[in-house]
């Protein structure tokens, strides 16, 4: 099963009713042979339990399978057991609204009858991961500050907190959950599908709905291939615009490589350039969508620091960044006072490292605080480096060549930065995901604004990754 294939080398197939069922019976009856099989008044229990219980069951199973197209049933179980059983759950479907009554003993159940009761199921878990998730990390919530994060809704909005907790909801689709405790007082339960990215428990983190949409790098392409016989490369573009970077035109390709390889659109020809269909828009918004059903949530990180950690770091912090912003974000209950406090705190100790100065209630922060607290962290850092390695600091200078050898990524402050080693010197530079893959492999590329086009291995060969 690791490998994926059979033992003819061919691919492993499973069937689906195997992997919701089988696998279950097949535990059930290993179990048995240890603990020997359930008795009788533990299956009876089992099915009482059933009676009541806001999710799909196996007694629900029962009665789809004895109802018509029309959803209707006669309750005429030979068993005056099962006949009980089957009254009881229909009392409680006709409770929830989803099964009603008529003449002569006759039920009816609603259309929407099993997915209805898999979303109450999903519903209740997802209550009891909420609980299980607070309790495990000591915080106090109460039930109706739980909340279910629906990246879907057209009227979902951004949270920002704190991670208590990282799970996964559906093992066989390798689904993901995070458990945030918002600054807005409420506790959100967010389903990040199949979002890798990895944060330490604690981190005050601000999640918000992708959205799917084209960008401007894929009318950018439209709009050149239209003037080029449907044909897009980086030489059509350095040509069509002269003031675009090599590195720029890059990125589009890396686009488009993207859609190709997520829906086989566009199609790239032998000689390099690209194929752009009159329908190119229209394509970019299906590859986006898709990419939303992968990972519908944009996840960012304002502070790797959990909180606690905050009012006295000697460096940019999150809260500075709340301090000195017009907008700040409102704060509620729970962990939003938790919050009010930290930054209360956080505004003493700027006072006293003359940072800040307070005057009857209102406080007034240098221009160039943050500024000044960013330079403080950072000359630590290389400090640190320079000490544990005995290498020499260079400091990388705009549209200036990076090359060496990627190390390992570096936290200073909220930012993580890559330290590129080269000859007995280093470099840090802003950091990208992707660089992980190239753990001690030589990389290059030219630092411009926040951004570097990276190019891993040997420059010829290399792959190229903004």
């Amino acid at each position: 099963m690791l490998r994926g294939v059979d033992e003819r080398g061919k691919d492993l197939v499973i069937a689906r009713d195997y992997l919701t069922q089988g696998l279950r019976s097949r535990a059930e009856e290993l179990v048995s042979l240890d603990l020997g099989p359930r008795t009788t008044h533990e299956i009876m229990a089992a099915q009482d339990r059933e009676i009541g219980q806001e999710r799909f069951t196996g007694i629900d199973r029962r009665l789809l399978r004895e109802a018509n197209g029309d959803c209707q049933l006669m309750v005429t179980a030979s068993e005056p057991r099962e006949h009980a059983l089957r009254i009881g759950r229909l009392r409680t479907l006709e409770r929830l609204g989803i099964a009603s009554e008529g003449k002569a003993g006759q039920w009816t159940l609603d259309p929407d009858f099993e997915p209805t009761l898999r979303r109450m199921g999903e519903r209740g878990d997802i209550i009891r991961t909420l609980n299980r998730a607070l309790r495990e990390a000591g915080i106090a919530r109460p039930p109706q500050d739980h909340a279910v994060f629906d990246s879907r809704d057209p009227l979902a909005t951004p949270i920002i907190g704190r991670l208590v907790a990282t799970g996964l909801s559906d093992e066989h689709r390798d689904r993901r959950y995070m458990i945030i405790d918002g600054i807005d007082g409420r506790s959100h339960y967010v389903d990040i599908r199949e979002d890798q990215s990895v944060h330490a428990k604690g981190a005050i983190l601000r999640l918000a709905p992708r959205p799917a949409e084209v960008r401007t790098v894929d009318r950018t392409v439209a709009a050149i291939a239209s003037q080029h016989d449907g044909k897009y490369s980086v030489e059509i573009h350095l040509r069509h615009d002269p003031a675009m970077s090599e590195s720029g035109a890059q990125a589009h390709v890396r686009r488009l490589e993207a859609m190709r390889r997520s829906i086989g659109r566009p199609k790239r020809l032998v000689d390099g350039t690209w194929q752009i269909g009159p329908d190119h828009l229209a394509d970019a918004l299906v590859h986006e969508q898709r990419q939303g059903l992968k990972a519908p949530v944009i996840i960012e990180t304002l502070s790797h620091r959990p909180l606690e950690q905050l009012p006295a770091h000697d460096g940019e912090t999150w809260l500075d960044r709340q301090l000195t912003s017009s907008t700040p974000e409102p704060l509620q209950r729970g962990f939003g006072a938790e919050v009010r406090g930290a930054m209360q705190q956080r505004r003493q100790w700027l006072v006293e490292q003359q940072l800040a100065e307070g005057d009857e209630g209102a406080t007034r922060y240098r221009r160039s605080m943050l500024q000044v607290l960013q330079r403080r962290e950072i000359y630590r850092v290389i400090a640190g480096i320079e000490q544990d390695t005995g290498l020499v600091h260079r400091q990388p200078h705009a549209d200036a060549p990076i090359e060496g050898i990627y190390r390992r990524a570096v936290e200073v402050g909220d930012k993580r930065y890559a330290l590129i080693e080269h000859a007995q010197e280093f470099s840090l530079v802003p950091w990208r995901p992707v660089l992980e893959r190239a753990v001690g492999k030589s990389v290059s590329g030219i630092m411009r604004g926040e951004g570097i086009s990276w190019t891993i291995g040997a420059r010829a060969r290399g792959l190229g990754i903004s």
